[in-house]
């Protein structure tokens, strides 16, 4: 398992490749192309300032106005996590040709599926910083420090999920209609478009055991409200979690990765 994870090093740029050919194979034929990756954000931005201000206003409490933008600040990772799992779960079954070449290392295929959503999340950010400026969000360079841990964090978080979930659908095909669903609860089980503050005591402790809970927390805190970043160490603990679920990922996609060739 070591050696497989040292020699990802050398594929490097293989994954780079991949990546680029993935992001120009989800616009291809499009007419506005990459541009896309910033109507896309800037559209649901919209959508849910007009949903909100408009056809639902005065529902919610004062300190989360721009209501708009506070869900904004949670679903945009949101989305940047669940489209890389929900692809994840078909990826080997769509690169069998390449898991059937030998020399082929196939755990790079869950990895560029969950690189390329997240080229997608960063290109979403500067729709998401002009709304912050425009709303004048109290951001602070002590908090915005802390920003770069939490898509590590979430990158890790991700990496792990994308491993396990790839390497058991090859096996286990209903998993990805049960992930769908289950992806689903767990966007209404993450305060996305609640505060956590807003969960009555016994929900509060369900929810802080949903690890997006603590990311979406966490970009909460640095990009929308105001005052220190006090989950700090949510965010480290889920951290260490993450790297330990990376590695119990790897080490069973490593253990099947000799099934994958007649599966797919």
């Amino acid at each position: 398992m070591l050696r497989n994870l040292r020699q990802l090093l050398r594929y490097r740029g293989l994954i780079q490749s991949l990546v680029a050919r993935e992001l120009k194979a989800r616009y291809r034929g499009s007419v506005l192309g990459f541009f896309w990756s910033f109507i896309n954000p800037l559209l649901l931005l919209l959508i849910y300032s007009f949903v909100f201000t408009v056809v639902l206003p005065g529902t919610r409490p004062r300190e989360l106005e721009p209501y708009a933008l506070f869900m904004f600040c949670g679903i945009l990772p949101w989305t940047w996590f669940s489209s890389s799992l929900g692809e994840s779960s078909n990826v080997l079954i769509a690169g069998g040709n390449l898991i059937k070449k030998v020399l082929f290392p196939a755990e790079i295929l869950p990895i560029v599926t969950v690189l390329a959503n997240m080229v997608h999340f960063f290109l979403g950010l500067p729709i998401l910083a002009i709304f912050l400026v425009y709303y004048r969000a109290p951001l602070q360079l002590a908090e915005l420090v802390w920003f770069p841990a939490v898509v590590l964090v979430q990158l890790l978080l991700t990496f792990g999920l994308a491993l396990l979930v790839s390497s058991l659908t090859v096996h286990f095909r209903d998993i990805k209609d049960i992930l769908s669903n289950l992806l689903t609860f767990w966007f209404f089980a993450t305060p996305i478009i609640y505060p956590m503050s807003q969960a009555p005591e016994y929900g509060r402790q369900i929810l802080n055991l949903n690890p997006f809970t603590h990311l979406a927390i966490s970009y909460q805190e640095i990009l929308f409200y105001p005052g220190p970043f006090g989950h700090w160490k949510w965010l480290i603990a889920l951290g260490v979690a993450s790297f330990a679920l990376f590695a119990l990922g790897y080490f069973l996609f490593d253990r099947l990765r000799d099934s994958f060739a007649e599966e797919v």
